[in-house]
């Protein structure tokens, strides 16, 4: 073969590459899409390349023509949930993606607790596993990857659930989906697992929250490097959030905060974090969290209770919600084995909060406010009925006066209302309870959910 020859056919062969139609790979086989929604779909091209798409649910045509930087991207409705379908993308090539479903999306994101799985020995993990088949619930799993730049694409496809794909798959997340399937009469449900075990709050947040709050890095100015994983600001947002961002989706479950204890600013970095996503998606979408469970972090401080403590304050912000685990979580495993019961629990937020359909107690006792009629504390919470203290202890409340200084209060309810009194704390200011690393909530409410670890000052 001459030089030319073989010139003229790489060109040709370069060129058909250059002008494919193409798509990120969260778009792909398998995927689920949000019901009844206008979603965005975007990709690449040839510059000004029309793209014709046209989903099997509704048989339209819908022409999108690709920009001077080889980008396109459209909206389009989808319709209440079933499947599958299959969308066709047109241009100079033709791409069908197939076995699509709409239903609910939910991102599942954190450390390793939301990325522990099955395989991991979690409880009752090998029955789970083997009962593990459901097909219209979906994973997408996001590798661990970084990037110093936010990146537009990232290695991944969605998978149907099976024993082999659940058992590496976010437990908590299949139990969540699990759940919401059942309640929600077998709607599809999408799981978009991002979860690096060891990982701050910091590397999961934009570069542009810092540009604006730079204080929010001091939390991780002194962190050591760690063979496990990264620690720099961002670096996993770049490169596991960001090239799904506009991906339409329910909602977020989170499960973070154990490698920021010692954080004296995590509400601060943590409500930012949540309000961050929420602006790239231009959606105020539920975000469910669970709050740490307590751990021997080491009881010449208070990291462990802080963190808690901030994860309960950051409720303020809308269509947030908390899980409270400390009722079944050791206090000597970091990785507590029950992911079915945190699953559950956070499907049971969003089956209440979002969906509308459990109308019931789903929340823990959550500190409200508290009055100080002389030398007593009339402590209030929401999601109070039915207050009670497990075993009859109650020993976790402390008042303090303007020193500061904390003394264990006698506890009585009345009423919903937890009355403190203390012979130490004639003009008590303060309040605060379950306040150590390992205090596993005495306090609980009718629904037998555990109370918060709180402090007011």
């Amino acid at each position: 073969m001459n030089k030319n020859l073989l010139f003229i056919l790489v060109m040709i062969f370069s060129n058909a590459i250059w002008a494919n139609v193409s798509l990120p790979n969260i778009f792909s086989d398998n995927m689920v899409l949000q019901r009844n929604s206008e979603i965005k779909i975007w990709g690449w091209g040839n510059p000004k390349e029309e793209i014709k798409i046209t989903p099997s649910w509704n048989n339209q045509e819908y022409k999108v023509t690709t920009d001077s930087y080889a980008n396109w991207q459209i909206t389009i409705p989808t319709p209440k949930e079933g499947g599958p379908f299959s969308v066709t993308f047109k241009g100079y090539n033709e791409v069908v993606l197939k076995n699509i479903l709409i239903g609910e999306v939910w991102l599942c994101s954190g450390q390793s607790n939301m990325e522990m799985s099955a395989s991991w020995g979690i409880e009752n993990g090998d029955e789970e596993v083997k009962n593990a088949n459901f097909p219209n619930i979906r994973f997408f799993t996001v590798p661990k990857l970084t990037a110093t730049t936010p990146q537009n694409n990232l290695l991944g496809n969605w998978t149907e659930c099976t024993s082999e794909t659940m058992k590496n798959f976010s437990a908590v997340a299949y139990f969540f989906a699990k759940r919401l399937q059942n309640d929600l009469k077998n709607v599809p449900i999408g799981l978009i697992s991002s979860n690096w075990g060891g990982t701050s709050a910091e590397v999961w947040m934009p570069e542009s929250v810092f540009k604006k709050e730079p204080e929010l890095l001091n939390a991780i100015s002194d962190k050591k490097p760690n063979e496990y994983c990264p620690i720099e600001a961002s670096i996993a947002f770049n490169a596991m959030i960001h090239p799904f961002v506009g991906y339409k989706i329910a909602g977020t479950i989170w499960y973070q905060g154990e490698s920021n204890v010692g954080s004296t600013i995590y509400d601060k970095t943590f409500a930012s974090l949540i309000s961050s996503w929420r602006t790239l998606w231009k959606e105020d979408f539920p975000f469910y969290y669970v709050q740490i469970a307590p751990y021997q972090y080491g009881e010449n401080h208070f990291g462990g209770a802080e963190v808690r403590d901030f994860q309960r304050r950051t409720l303020q912000l809308p269509k947030t919600a908390m899980v409270v685990t400390s009722d079944i979580s050791p206090t000597d495993d970091i990785h507590p084995k029950d992911k079915k019961s945190v699953g559950i629990r956070l499907a049971n937020l969003a089956l209440n909060n979002h969906y509308k359909i459990r109308n019931e107690l789903v929340n823990g006792p959550l500190f409200k406010d508290f009055k100080i009629e002389k030398n007593i504390v009339l402590v209030n919470f929401d999601y109070s009925d039915g207050l009670y203290f497990k075993d009859k202890k109650n020993n976790q409340f402390e008042i303090a006066g303007a020193d500061g200084v904390f003394f264990q209060a006698k506890a009585v309810i009345k009423n919903n209302q937890v009355i403190l009194q203390s012979s130490k704390v004639k003009n008590p200011t303060k309040v605060r309870f379950a306040w150590a690393n390992t205090a596993q909530s005495q306090l609980f409410n009718k629904a037998n959910l555990p109370a918060s670890t709180f402090i007011l000052e």
